[in-house]
């Protein structure tokens, strides 16, 4: 039932301006030590999360330098994506586990998929819990290598739906996680420490005229001239829609005609999303200065890239974030950035230096106002956050790890 989806065609030597010259070199030398290594990427969905986005640059990639790389999507229906939505939440500290009903359901929906895993791979790259239990349903694989790569926050798990997943893990060969602290206590397979990373060459990231960003911010309604205040994740209790809805009031009160952009996308894998967008709506009550957009406003990454050019700050009020690509994005633009002070977001920002963590919706509508009072000292701090991710969150840098990674895997 693995559905194989293409990605087209990258080079590696297009990003050769804008990464430096060793790490370029370090990964043409070690992809000459794997040339060939047959590898397959399952995750949950091919679109509308940060990981599907990561391997439509990624896998490309990793064929342009010489291996042989697919990326398979599993299959599911909402009965199978409703358990993993509550067990995503579980691994992320909600109280409510699953039932031993629900386990039953993700167990068959693993095992039908394994059956679509056909080809001689040398690693199996498994993302995230959704098809974590491919692995023991596949014994023609045996001989291969398996990764689980986990991109959520496990720093505070429910304890009985780690423990149920717990026998899955024992199966990989290696696990790998955003940050140390993510990994699991117990016995795991050994655990890797790789970050994520965003693509600058994507249509979300590549580089957009001022007067074309506020074009496209026009369309949609809003007014380029009046400041703006962007957030752009999944319509997901984690992110805190409603906390940036308090913190805009706040700076409402301060700065007459300010406006509030929350720009997420519906996936196929989160059947939550429209749960909780019905509720953001509700809590906008109306007001003429909230926009809430998503892809099905035809927002595409063009478009997610024009709010974030144009925002004067970008915020990401998350509660609990496995990495926060979205403030990867932000910065890379040179926008002010506030970020909730969690997960993988303080990797990115140092606070005061190349952006703000905030605690509460307070502290955000105060961080806000300081951006927007201070506006020569916004975009210097912008640009320190726009050399912090040159240097640490590009997808070169990932695609050396991911071969390092394949290297030692190998014995190579």
């Amino acid at each position: 039932m693995l559905r194989q989806i293409n990605v087209g065609v990258k080079s590696v030597a297009d990003y050769n301006s804008i990464v430096s010259r060793d790490l370029m070199t370090e990964i043409r030398e070690l992809a000459t030590t794997i040339q060939g290594l047959r590898v397959c990427h399952v995750n949950a969905t091919s679109f509308g999360g940060g990981v599907a986005e990561l391997l439509y640059s990624l896998v490309p990639l990793m064929n342009d330098v010489g291996l042989h790389a697919d990326w398979k999507v599993m299959f599911g229906r909402e009965e199978f994506f409703n358990v993993t939505k509550a067990m995503h939440n579980a691994l992320q500290g909600s109280p409510r586990g699953i039932t031993h009903d629900e386990q039953r359901i993700f167990e068959r929906y693993n095992l039908l998929n394994a059956g679509g895993l056909d080809g001689d791979y040398d690693v199996v790259v498994i993302h995230d819990p959704q098809p974590i239990g491919i692995r023991g349903n596949t014994p023609d694989l045996d001989a291969a290598k398996w990764i689980w790569r986990c991109h959520i926050d496990l720093s505070n798990p429910n304890p009985e739906v780690l423990e149920y997943l717990r026998p899955m893990m024992a199966g990989y060969d290696m696990t790998v996680f955003h940050m140390a602290h993510y990994v699991p206590h117990g016995t795991i397979p050994p655990a890797m420490i790789v970050p994520p990373a965003i693509d600058p060459l994507t249509p979300k990231n590549m580089a957009l005229s001022a007067d074309d960003a506020a074009y496209i911010v026009n369309q949609f309604g809003l007014d380029a001239e009046r400041p703006l205040l962007v957030q752009v994740s999944r319509f997901d209790p984690w992110k805190d829609p409603l906390g940036v809805i308090d913190a805009y009031r706040i700076v409402a009160k301060q700065v007459p005609g300010v406006q509030l952009a929350l720009v997420g996308s519906m996936a196929t894998d989160d059947p939550e999303g429209w749960e909780f967008y019905n509720r953001t709506v509700d809590y906008a009550a109306g007001d003429p200065n909230i926009f809430i957009l998503s892809n099905l406003n035809n927002v595409g990454g063009i478009e997610v890239n024009a709010f974030q050019t144009h925002a004067d700050a970008v915020i990401q009020k998350s509660i609990r974030e496995g990495f926060g690509l979205t403030v990867t994005e932000a910065l890379w633009k040179g926008r002010p950035t506030i970020g909730g002070n969690t997960g993988g977001i303080p990797l990115q920002i140092t606070d005061g230096e190349t952006g703000y963590l905030v605690n509460s919706p307070a502290d955000c509508g105060e961080r806000v106002l300081d951006v927007l009072h201070d506006h020569d000292g916004a975009l210097e701090m912008g640009r320190r956050g726009k050399q912090h991710v040159r240097a640490e969150f590009l997808t070169p840098r990932l695609l050396r790890d991911w071969l390092r990674m394949f290297t030692q895997l190998m014995g190579r």
